[in-house]
């Protein structure tokens, strides 16, 4: 679950604080060309204000009216009792036309008067502590009930329990805090990814202003190791100085993080792999996970494009994209 719909809950939560009635609503399933797949979430306040989508804009208007025009029709105890129920658009050639389902796609959706927050609240505080959760909805009575999921687990619906899975936000930390660090961190934070950026050297991190981009103190092996790197975590060696990337990598391989990359050229990274097996004891499945030299091949030559390329095959990893060129640098650094 991408962190958009973390976001989409957040709202909720809000909106439930301050008093609006809200209602979720979830794709469960889709037949053609859908815009939005299985598991896109939309929250809908009682005044028409919604975040999230599941339709890429097709059918929110007609969400947002029935929404609106159920909760003007119910008294607040109505609402607060009111139990979930199914949608369907587009079961028609000329209801999916209407609608603007492309292909004659249809839609199935879960709508689930949001009863009470506190689910929210517990969701939210486990994801932002790095953990995959699992969410149950009972068709029957609207209870929601949270576990813990694993990786790879996706939705399921079986006509009357809905269960979705909330992961935590996408993070990546960044070794170094120069130039080209800059231009990667502020791409993946454009992209939505929680950016974290170690860099021991005071003449460099002072330039670190962005924002939405976290300094962590310390020295690059602290740094990876108490940030416990999970599948959700990608980590970067941009510094270029082997006393702080070597650091850096020599956690960051043997951890969980989904992607490990390191910045230089192919005659730096095989002395790299070599100076890493040979006196820190790594073994060649862990080398193996390492990106380098970092990036995909686009021949880029500016820091901008060298970061578009690094930040591309972190999304290609992370999307589980099997690669038609082999990784290599936008550029190759000596």
């Amino acid at each position: 679950m991408e962190s958009l719909d973390l976001r989409v809950l957040a709202d909720a939560l809000a909106w439930k604080r301050a008093g609006h009635a809200v209602t979720l609503v979830t794709v469960v399933q889709t037949w053609g060309s859908a815009p939005r797949p299985p598991g896109a979430l939309l929250a809908v306040r009682d005044d028409g204000v919604v975040s999230g989508s599941v339709s890429g804009g097709c059918v929110e208007d007609d969400l947002i009216a029935r929404t609106k025009a159920a909760f003007a029709a119910a008294g607040v105890q109505a609402r607060d009792a009111a139990k979930p129920s199914l949608i369907v658009y587009g079961v028609s050639k000329e209801e999916a036309t209407r609608f603007g389902l492309p292909c004659g796609g249809t839609l199935r959706l879960v709508q689930e008067p949001v009863q009470d927050a506190g689910w929210l609240e517990q969701l939210l505080a486990r994801t932002a502590g790095h953990r995959l959760v699992a969410r149950s909805l009972s068709l029957a009575s609207g209870q929601v009930t949270l576990s813990d999921a694993v990786r790879g687990q996706g939705m399921q619906f079986d006509g009357s329990t809905l269960t979705t899975v909330f992961g935590p936000k996408w993070r990546l930390l960044l070794i170094g805090a120069g130039q080209l660090s800059q231009a990667v961190a502020q791409m993946a934070n454009v992209l939505d990814f929680e950016v974290l950026v170690c860099d021991p050297r005071e003449e460099y991190a002072a330039t670190l202003g962005l924002e939405g981009v976290q300094r962590v103190p310390g020295m690059p092996d602290d740094v990876v190791r108490e940030l416990l790197p999970d599948a959700h975590t990608a980590i970067v060696a941009l510094t270029h100085d082997p006393k702080l990337d070597d650091m850096a990598l020599l956690e960051a391989l043997k951890s969980a993080a989904f992607y490990v990359g390191a910045l230089g050229s192919r005659r730096n990274q095989e002395t790299r792999k070599q100076r890493l097996a040979e006196h820190f004891d790594l073994s060649a499945d862990e080398l193996a996970r390492l990106h380098g030299p970092v990036g995909l091949r686009l021949g880029a030559k500016t820091p901008a494009e060298i970061a578009v390329a690094i930040v591309a095959e972190i999304i290609q990893v992370k999307n589980a994209i099997t690669p038609t060129v082999a990784s290599a640098p936008g550029r190759a650094v000596a």
